[in-house]
């Protein structure tokens, strides 16, 4: 029997509209951010059927990944801050004023490249995601196993589990709601 993992990301955040900000301001939007539940859009069909399929669901202990499986109809059986997004940090800077999707995506390239102000490295990241990885791999054995979580950090956590043997079966873009499925055949067990 292959062992089958989903990593799933979460539906779109319900934050208010903003303006540009200045990287210093990013503190309180990524505040934000992580307090959000998500928006009334449903999940796609798609999305339904592929968790209707997991007899074992994992969550971030996030308000959107909890939110999320409430809109799939879900409980989770573990919902643990192990599984949350890999944190971003801000700038203290005032200028210049960008929209806070601009600035996150630069301050993720930052935060690659060893950039990480008070929250933890790129490389506590890939320790907690490869944490992660073996903890889902140990609750994998009674069938599909779901994680609502979070695109960075599933990514990671994929990674890892490619790299212990694991195959991407197949993945639907990174938007929200997208996942990835992961499958470890019966002879590699």
């Amino acid at each position: 029997m292959n062992r089958e993992i989903i990593l799933m990301r979460h539906g779109q955040p319900a934050l208010a509209s903003v303006a540009k900000l200045s990287p210093a301001a990013m503190r309180g939007w990524i505040a934000d951010y992580e307090a959000a539940s998500i928006t009334a859009q449903p999940p796609s069909q798609a999305s339904l059927e592929l968790a209707g399929r997991a007899r074992r669901v994992i969550s971030s202990s996030a308000p959107r990944a909890l939110a999320s499986l409430a809109a799939l109809g879900l409980e989770p059986q573990l919902s643990e801050s192990l599984f949350c997004e890999a944190q971003l940090p801000h700038g203290r800077w005032p200028l210049p004023r960008l929209s806070p999707f601009t600035w996150a995506f630069i301050l993720r390239m930052r935060w690659l490249c060893g950039f990480n102000g008070q929250v933890e490295s790129a490389d506590q990241a890939r320790a907690r995601a490869a944490q992660a990885a073996s903890r889902l791999q140990s609750m994998a054995d009674e069938g599909p196993l779901l994680l609502m979580g979070h695109g960075f950090m599933n990514r990671l956590i994929g990674k890892q589990l490619q790299a212990q043997g694991w195959t991407r079966h197949s993945r639907d873009g990174q938007g929200y709601w997208s996942a990835a499925v992961y499958r470890l055949p019966a002879s590699s067990v």
